[in-house]
């Protein structure tokens, strides 16, 4: 097949999905055609090395991608925001047309910043098949359901139009298809296909001496969060969870975030001594890291937007044989509970958060090993690469026999007669 895909970040960008699917897909015979903006998450800024200009195309041997300019101010407002979501699909209807033009199928990993490009490229292609694979429907925008800010509407707006126009609408965690469901989307068209997590980095492995040495502390039962202290993740309950448990556990906090100061704030005014703080490390480190510590911790917030978000966090500790403990709730905690992978507790109660960090503290290592397993187990049969890659394969097909003459799409599913 000629497939394309558009996505808002993809590779040097941490943006796995997108950038490993295209790879493989690639590598199993498709002529892939990729659209793309230049580098500049998550900071806003481009990167060192990469000059934003229209004339820009990589290509291997079955890979192409092309990338467009788009706004980076490094202003988190929702002003600079709008400003390169809307310049990105300018800059994708400039360049659209001619760069997809004849695909046989085209992919959209769908995140809000995408919305407006892919309803306009849509508009240019016309007829293409196209498969939404949908990864979060609730931006962080101003306003509410009752009254939503002007920006927030419209967005609104193309997203319904969107799911409308897509012949399959694939979601990354199963309560999203309720979500897509109410946006718009016609329930008979709606499949999931859970996100998968880079293997090469996220593997079973031995801890290093300088992994144990950051992680272990003192040897007591470490519960490790890998990743972006923000807003969503709600880090404050698990710093009010460990503190009472001095001399039990140690929560270790690796990487950074806007809430970083607020949260290290409320660990010195509770004397948390045993949580600590790790600088962001690189990639090739997280194995390592995750091996040195007895628990990852996924945590997410109590919003109701959040309930069908399973954060990349848990594919990586599932990958990596980690045992977690999952402060969160929908699909997250329903998805460690199904594997008997770990712990869990509803979001936002730290009390009961402190119980679970307490119990995961006296399991002995044996049963965390098997926790572990259980969610490797889970890992490799329902969240694997090779396994997500087949399920969007499949339903590019799926799309383009549904765009085929009868006869043409028998022949190429092999139910003619």
């Amino acid at each position: 097949m000629r497939i394309g895909i558009l996505a808002y970040h993809f590779p040097p960008e941490p943006a796995f999905i997108p950038g490993s699917l295209a790879e493989e897909l690639a590598a199993r015979g498709h002529e892939v055609r990729v659209l793309t903006g230049f580098p500049d998450y998550p900071g806003g800024h481009g990167y060192p090395g990469w000059r934003q200009r229209w004339r820009y195309e990589s290509r291997s041997e079955r890979l192409t991608v092309r990338r467009v300019p788009r706004w980076s101010g490094g202003d988190a407002s929702v002003r600079a925001r709008m400003a390169s979501w809307i310049s990105f699909a300018a800059s994708v209807g400039t360049i659209g047309r001619g760069h997809l033009a004849g695909v046989d199928a085209l992919y959209v990993h769908q995140l809000p910043p995408t919305t407006f490009a892919a309803v306009g490229l849509l508009r240019l292609l016309g007829a293409v098949p196209t498969l939404l694979h949908v990864q979060d429907v609730h931006p962080d925008l101003p306003g509410s359901a009752e009254a939503p800010s002007p920006w927030a509407a419209r967005l609104a707006a193309a997203t319904r139009r969107l799911y409308r126009c897509a012949d399959l609408v694939a979601v990354a965690a199963p309560a999203l298809g309720d979500l897509v469901v109410a946006g718009g989307a016609e329930p008979d068209r709606v499949r999931l296909v859970l996100n998968w997590t880079d293997e090469r980095l996220f593997r079973p492995a031995e801890p290093t001496r300088e992994a144990r040495r950051l992680v272990r502390g003192d040897g007591r039962c470490a519960v490790m969060h890998a990743g972006t202290i923000g807003s969503r993740q709600g880090l404050e309950t698990a710093v009010r969870a460990a503190a009472p448990l001095q001399g039990t556990m140690d929560l270790v906090l690796v990487g950074s975030g806007p809430d970083e100061p607020r949260v290290r704030g409320l660990a010195a005014e509770l004397g948390a001594g045993n949580v600590r703080f790790v600088a962001r490390r690189s990639p090739l480190e997280m194995a390592d890291l995750y091996a040195a510590a007895d628990y990852q911790l996924v945590m997410l917030r109590d919003l109701p937007e959040l309930r069908g978000t399973v954060p990349a966090k848990l594919q990586a500790a599932f990958s990596c044989a980690s045992p977690v403990v999952a402060s969160a709730g929908g699909d997250t905690v329903e998805i460690v509970e199904r594997a008997r992978a770990g712990l869990s507790c509803p979001p936002g109660d730290w009390a009961t958060l402190a119980d679970r960090f307490w119990l995961a503290a006296t399991i002995p290592p044996p049963a965390r090993l098997e926790m572990g397993r259980r969610g490797r187990e889970t890992y490799l049969r329902d969240m694997s690469l090779r396994g997500g890659v087949d399920r969007v394969e499949r339903l590019l097909h799926e799309v383009a026999a549904r765009r085929r003459p009868p006869d043409v799409a028998e022949r190429a599913t092999g139910t003619g007669h």
